[in-house]
């Protein structure tokens, strides 16, 4: 039966300091791989830090793009993949042509084998729109990518499992800001500074309606009605002025965690997929069983997106 050994990993990362977070990206892949991991995921915009870009420039967040795949940042992946011989996916800046995306690659020590742009950006007005949804095959499994609010507009993720994907890579920045659902909000930052005398202080918020008691509304309900396993990652600590709980983790098509990261540090947690999953689970009778006859024309009306997240009238 296939198998795959996925490690999700979470960060801290710097802002516009990709030596640094390329340095984090090295040291978490080798730990990666000591524990078995056959590939590694790291979050959206790993390379560079993702929340300070609202208040860039044009120029300044221009100067931190590059092109894919002859970059700096994506031949430092490929080195970093080579040197511990393990696929390795992160998030950077692209440029291409005039345009900016938020991209995602995956890549291991012969190049780049995929790359994503995200759909629904909106962190920066400077940042251009993907087009397209992406499936790959790596390690013997088809798998897609969804960057972070990509993964909240349920048809892209049925879109891209109707592709044929098994296993969504979401690498996101997410979590621990505001909202109408009752109890979001931003996490003291009081509790973070005293993490280690009180952990269970920022445990409580970080597992509570402003972390993972969110998280777990919507991410099961897309794996478990897709019939596909997830691979969650996000960041550690203060992306920007936004303290993120971490909580990377594998999800199963059932909607079950496999494995989780639950240290306020830099970490990674290692999980093993099964194929036999895939077929067992609900999504895939549901995806068999539909009938797009009734719905494809009003799935397919024309809408014009409206994207702006509450917490962005919320800044801190």
């Amino acid at each position: 039966m296939k198998e795959l050994k996925i490690a999700v990993a979470q960060f801290e990362p710097k802002d516009g300091n990709k030596q640094y977070n390329l340095s984090v990206i090295d040291k978490l892949t080798k730990k990666a791989k000591l524990q078995g991991a056959e590939v590694i995921c790291f979050h959206e915009l790993s390379v560079t830090a993702y929340t300070f870009c609202k208040n860039l420039t044009q120029e300044e967040i221009t100067n931190l793009t590059e092109k894919i795949p002859n970059g700096e940042s994506t031949r430092a992946l490929i080195e970093i993949s080579a040197r511990h011989n393990i696929p390795v996916l992160a998030g950077l800046l692209e440029k291409s042509e005039n345009k900016i995306y938020n991209s995602y690659i995956c890549v291991d020590k012969s190049g780049l084998i995929a790359r994503y742009r995200k759909i629904h950006p909106f962190i920066s007005p400077f940042l251009s729109s993907g087009n397209k949804y992406v499936v790959f095959n790596l390690k013997g499994w088809k798998c897609g990518i969804l960057i972070c609010y990509d993964n909240n507009i349920i048809e892209n993720v049925r879109a891209t499992t109707l592709l044929g994907a098994e296993i969504i890579f979401a690498p996101h920045v997410t979590m621990c800001t505001p909202s109408p659902m009752p109890g979001r909000g931003f996490v003291d930052d009081k509790l973070w500074q005293n993490r280690y005398k009180d952990p269970t202080a920022l445990r409580m918020e970080f597992d509570g309606p402003k972390g993972k008691g969110w998280l777990m509304r919507w991410l099961p309900s897309r794996a478990y009605d897709n019939g596909v396993y997830y691979a969650f990652t996000n960041p550690i600590g203060y992306d920007g002025e936004h303290l993120k709980n971490g909580n990377s983790l594998v999800m199963d098509p059932y909607g079950e965690i496999l494995a989780e990261i639950k240290s306020f540090n830099n970490e990674i947690a290692v999980a093993t997929i099964t194929e036999d999953k895939l077929s067992l689970s609900g999504g895939f009778r549901y995806k068999n069983a539909r009938k797009p006859e009734l719905y494809k024309d009003i799935i397919g009306k024309p809408n014009k997106p409206v994207l702006k997240p509450i917490w962005m009238n919320h800044q801190q």
